[in-house]
């Protein structure tokens, strides 16, 4: 017989129409992940940020279609993920957004009779960050404490090997496109983050620098940096800037390979801002040839790395030797090891 297992990809969601910006961005800034202040400032900054930044929310949106695309692309992965798993198992695999809908209190309303004998939350963020992936294990313990003691996390797969040639394979025909116009770097984008949080002990900088150590093993005597995008607000966040490189990229007369090396689905940050926005102003500064890399969606390799934490965490209950931050990273069903 088959074990039963329920697989939850997380991931951060996106409106599903122009009228559900405003509550979108309210839910993503009242999370205290994200703004670090007790209520009621939180609730009312919250309702203040999602006020002012709607207006040009809806005009990013509205160049998608009116829509987030994320919650396609997740189905799509969930989809390739449960196809690889059902051969051993008889698996549910299900997207539980963190600030749009389905969220997690919707996983328990479309199990139906479905009773797994264990439950695994899967991250669709590669790199582990207070923010994103422990936001969403908290957001779980406290819509399903009854399922606490069949939960399995894995934390982080940054450097894991198919992830990183998922990333690699996408790359090399966009480098090799750039070769064409010129010397080429590759510029590896991130979601940024305040300082603050960073300096805190979050690991997503160290982490995302060294998945893209691994990645440019591949890529030896080729220029790269890394840089983040997205920035909100008016606290100091870690840089460079994706503005900052390209201008820098332009000053040395770089044709430039963007890579979304902490995105794994197509959606605002890198349909609109790496597509549009920044392909604009990289015509405008002078860059010779502006390529973007697709995020990885549901490539066969990194459907493998999903697939294969699946099994890890079925088989053992835990995972050992992640190497997070050079520590040893044991993932438990309490969840993620990290302790800030």
């Amino acid at each position: 017989m088959r074990p039963k297992i329920l697989v939850i990809l997380t991931n951060l969601g996106g409106p599903d129409s122009l009228g559900a910006v405003r509550p979108f961005l309210f839910n993503l800034f009242y999370d205290r992940a994200i703004l670090r202040l007790p209520n009621p400032f939180r609730f009312l900054l919250a309702v203040f940020i999602s006020l002012k930044r709607s207006k040009k929310s809806k005009r990013i949106y509205s160049l998608m279609g009116g829509r987030s695309p994320i919650l396609k692309n997740t189905l799509e992965q969930a989809r390739a993920l449960k196809k690889s798993l059902e051969k051993d198992f008889e698996v549910l695999v299900v997207p539980a957004m963190r600030y749009w809908r389905p969220r997690a209190k919707d996983v328990l309303e479309v199990l139906g009779g479905f009773n797994p004998s264990r439950v695994v939350l899967l991250p669709l963020y590669p790199q582990f960050s207070t923010t994103t992936t422990l936001s969403s294990i908290e957001e779980w313990k406290k819509v399903a404490p009854q399922w606490q003691e069949k939960t399995v996390t894995r934390c982080c797969y940054f450097n894991d090997p198919d992830f990183i040639g998922a990333h690699q394979k996408l790359i090399s025909p966009i480098l090799e496109e750039a070769i064409k116009h010129g010397v080429p770097r590759i510029l590896f984008s991130a979601h940024g983050l305040p300082k603050k949080i960073v300096d805190d002990g979050d690991p997503y900088q160290g982490q995302v620098e060294a998945t893209v150590t691994s990645i440019m093993k591949n890529f030896k005597n080729t220029d790269y940096a890394i840089c983040y995008q997205s920035r909100v607000g008016s606290l100091e966040w870690i840089g460079p800037s994706i503005d900052e490189e390209l201008k820098r990229a332009a000053k040395h007369n770089r044709a430039v390979v963007v890579v979304p090396v902490s995105f794994v689905s197509e959606h605002s940050e890198t349909l609109v801002e790496l597509d549009i926005d920044y392909a604009k102003k990289a015509k405008e500064w002078g860059v010779p040839f502006y390529g973007r890399v697709p995020a990885l969606g549901d490539n066969p390799l990194y459907i493998k790395c999903l697939e294969k934490s699946v099994r890890l965490l079925i088989e053992g209950g835990s995972i050992l030797g992640l190497d997070c931050l050079g520590r040893s990273c044991l993932l438990t069903r309490e969840g993620c090891c990290w302790r800030g």
